[in-house]
This record gives structure tokens, sequence and C-alpha cells, in this order.
């Protein structure tokens, strides 16, 4: 599947795709109360579909038939080694549908469809499977309570979960939330971006093909006062998994205060350094790295190292390779596979994106097209509000630094703490700067988010109640449970009352 065809065989998938268009609520596709909303191609402007929106009543609905789903025991009561299987045939499902899956997402997002076949599709894949693993693989335990007891510590599944994602990824954060939620046994209820609500659609469809039993997974279009809200507030979810903006996180947390103090997981914003310190080695491949970090997915990526501060005894090297690596980095039609960027998501944040660039003269790039920013470069100081605002697009801000004490002291002068990235050669130097940078994911001598079996979130402002990925993220959907049994003599036991 990871083979990648030409642009106008793409575009013929393209010609033939029959896209979902309405809410998939109770195991079949329900016709939404909300009105309708168009879903544009970001690279066009021009009309996908109509999709039906959902309204309060039909949160009402959802989460009442993922209640009976759950109580009565459809999914939550399988044996674990079922739902693993059904899960399995659920990847085989997305395998079969790959190609189409990985055209809708570009179409839908702007993303490039080198990076939907090589690397969403894939990723998606092997998430749902990994957690499809785990689910008969994760051990509860007993307590040192001695001879007169046993304690038992349990996992059970949360119940009600809804699933709040971002229009950046939208099958990988799919992925990353129904995952583990399914696997622990929940009922989960999606609400995908109203830009990108195609695919998650489609998987909800694929799943009930899979096995999967109506009410356990359904999915709500539509903007966050009709949907996102009610789910927030609404006394039969049991918790919500969100990621997405630090400002829209922190209203879930006010609707959880405002209702049944319902559990909340934040994944939100971040302003990730890369760190280069004068000793680092081979800078032909720092460069690429940092290119990578700076503006992978257009840089519309939480992870994105959007800040450079590099040592001025480097600087100017690196900052040759890094401007000879961005010939490589071709932006345009995001069907086209020679293409490494794609389209900003909407008009709206093409301004807001490149309204960071007034009055500043760039290094490399800048230049806005329609829907697309050329990877850009421009050299700030710390205090500048490109080294300091997410900006969640092709933008890479330089800063000089003199040590590499100055340069710790910068990556944690932020509000966030999500990643970062440190590239010197000296190991005593690598841990004792990963160790103080504040952020949930410090790589050294390269850039990325861990994999699956590693946890992903942030510090301070970019992360709130959990982690997404590896065993740590079954914490955020399942409850602990104590279950003591006394094994005392009776007859030897004082009565008691």
């Amino acid at each position: 599947m990871s083979e990648l065809l030409t642009r106008d065989e793409y575009a013929a998938i393209a010609a033939g795709l029959d896209f979902p268009r309405s809410p998939f609520i109770d195991g079949r596709f329900h016709s939404g109360g909300g009105g309708e909303f168009a879903t544009l191609n970001p690279a066009t402007g021009e009309t996908i579909c109509t999709i039906g929106a959902c309204s309060g009543e039909d949160v009402d609905l959802a989460v009442t038939r993922a209640r009976e789903a759950f109580e009565e025991g459809r999914w939550s009561k399988l044996h674990p080694a079922e739902r693993k299987d059904i899960l399995i045939r659920l990847c085989k499902l997305i395998t079969r549908n790959a190609r189409e899956l990985a055209v809708m997402e570009s179409l839908d997002s702007g993303k490039p469809i080198r990076d939907c076949v090589t690397i969403d599709i894939p990723e998606t894949i092997h998430t749902i499977k990994w957690h499809a693993e785990a689910a008969d693989k994760i051990y509860d335990q007993t307590a040192p309570s001695g001879e007169d007891a046993v304690a038992m510590i349990v996992r059970e599944p949360v119940g009600v979960v809804a699933a709040v994602l971002p229009w950046n990824f939208p099958l990988l954060m799919l992925a990353w939330k129904i995952g583990p939620a399914l696997a622990a046994g929940n009922s989960v209820i999606v609400k995908p971006a109203e830009q990108t609500s195609l695919t998650a659609l489609r998987v909800a469809e694929l799943a009930m093909e899979a096995g999967l039993p109506r009410g356990v997974l359904q999915v709500l279009p539509g903007d966050g006062p009709g949907v996102g809200e009610p789910l927030g507030r609404h006394m039969g979810v049991d918790m919500v998994s969100f990621t997405g903006s630090t400002e829209t996180g922190r209203r879930f947390l006010r609707y959880a205060a405002d209702s049944n103090l319902k559990k909340v997981v934040l994944e939100c914003g971040g302003k990730n350094p890369a760190i280069v310190l004068d000793d680092a080695e081979n800078l032909d491949l720092v460069a690429g790295h940092v290119v990578n970090a700076a503006f992978w997915n257009m840089g519309e990526n939480c992870s994105a190292n959007s800040r450079l501060i590099v040592h001025a005894g480097v600087k100017d090297a690196l900052l040759e390779r890094i401007q000879a690596r961005l010939r490589d980095w071709k932006t345009g039609d995001p069907l086209d596979p020679q293409n490494h960027l794609g389209a900003l998501i909407d008009g709206e944040h093409c301004q807001k994106v490149a309204s960071y660039l007034d009055g500043i003269e760039a290094l490399a790039g800048g230049s806005l097209s329609g829907a697309y920013l050329e990877p850009t470069l421009v050299e700030t100081d710390r205090h500048h509000r490109l080294a300091r605002e997410e900006v969640f697009g092709p933008i890479l801000s330089v800063i000089t630094v003199a040590t590499a004490d100055e340069a710790l002291e910068i990556a944690n002068d932020t509000e966030y703490g999500l990643a970062a990235s440190i590239f010197t050669a000296n190991g005593r130097k690598a841990l004792s700067a990963a160790r103080a940078v504040r952020a949930g994911t410090v790589t050294v001598n390269c850039y990325g988010e861990g994999d699956i079996t590693t946890p992903f979130g942030g510090y301070k402002q970019s992360g709130f109640g959990g982690r997404d990925n590896g065993l740590h993220a079954y914490d955020q959907y399942t409850e602990i449970k104590t279950i003591w049994i006394d094994l005392s003599d009776p007859a030897a036991q004082d009565d008691v009352g």
C-alpha cells in the first residue's frame, strides 16, 4: 500500500469516491438534526460534499445508545481476546481500503498524499493493531496484603468516552483515541473536527463491518457549540479525551466542572525547541531533522519544532545546510506525490499564519500563493511573537545563543511543554539537557514523538490528565478498583458491632 502512484492515478481514485455524508449513530448512518455544512478541499476551496451536522438531540441519542451498549455488555463484557479479534479485523479492512482512505484524507485536509500513504495510513493501522494485541495482555495486580486477605487491583473501562479530534491528523488522532479506548472495553463517541470529518465516518462504517456492536463506536460531525459543548456538558459522558487548542481545552475543563466532573484528558499546543549545541556532529543530518521537525505536515503539528535555538558557533553553517534542504521540500497540489507540503487547512488559517510574517524579512521562503505557504525561515529574538506563539504553519524561528545554559533557559521560557529536540555529541550534555527541558517528549540527535510504545503528552499548558500511546494510555480509559477479600478465620475474630 505504501507504494506511491502517479498524480493522475490518485485523481482517478478521487473521482470515484463515495463520500460519507451523515452522522453514524447506533450502527448506521443517521440524519443529523443540525442542518448541513460543506466540507471543503483546502487546496482548491471547492466543496467536496455536504455533511449532516448533529444537534443536541443527536448527542443525547448517541450517549443513550452508547450507555445501553456499555451496560448491556455488548462490548465491555466481551472477553478481551474477542475484542482483539474484532479490532484486528478492522485493521484488515482499513488496509483493504487504504488507498481510498488516503485520498479521502488528502482531499479533506490538504495533507500531501505521500504522507497519507506512507505515514498516516500505516501508523493508523499499526496503532489500532498494537492496542488490539494489548487488550488481552494487560494484567491486573494483587497487593502484598499478608496471609489474612487478598487485595486485588483491577482495571475496568470508564464507560462512555467522548473523543474530540483535531483537523491536522484526522485518521491518526482517531486511532490514538479509539485504539486504547475500545481495547479497554469502552463505548466511544467521536467528534471529528468539522473541517475533516470524512475518514472518521468511513472508519466507523468499516468498524461495523468488522463486527463492532452497534452503539460502541459512533461519529458525530458538527461544530463546537452543536456537538463539542453538549458532549462536554453531558451527564451521561464519563470522560472526554481532547486534542486541539489550549483555548478549547480550557472549555472542556469548565464543561466538566459545570456538569458531572467527568474525567478530562487534554493534549494541547506546543512551542517546541530544537536546541543545537556547538559540538553537534554531522550538521547535514541535523539540518535534515530540523527541516522535518519544522515543516512536516505544513507545520500544522503540535509537536513541530518551530524554534531553532542554535549556538552562534555553528549557526551559519547549519543555516546554509537548512536552506539547501528546503529546495527539496516542494509545495503544491496535495495529490501530486512529488510534493512534500500541501495546502493549509483553510483561508482563515492561511491569513493567520501569513500575518506572522508582516514586517519580517525571511531568510528563505515566505511566499503565500492561495492555500500554499512556502517553508519559511526567519531570524528573531526570544521575545518576538513568532518565538512565543504557536503559529501552526511552516515558519521556523531561529534564535542565536552563546551557551548551553542560555539555550536551555530560552527553551523553557514558554507556557508550553510538549516536545523538544537536542543535538550534541556529548552524552553527558545530552542527558543533562534532556532532564532540564520541561517537556513530555525529548529526543536526542533526532526529531520525533517516540513511537506507539511510548507515552505522548505535555507539561504545563500543553497537556493535562493523561497520555496518548503506550500502555500509559490505558490509565485514562480505565478506572482502578481495589477488591479486598478477608481470609481471616471468622471464629477467631471478635464480634463486630
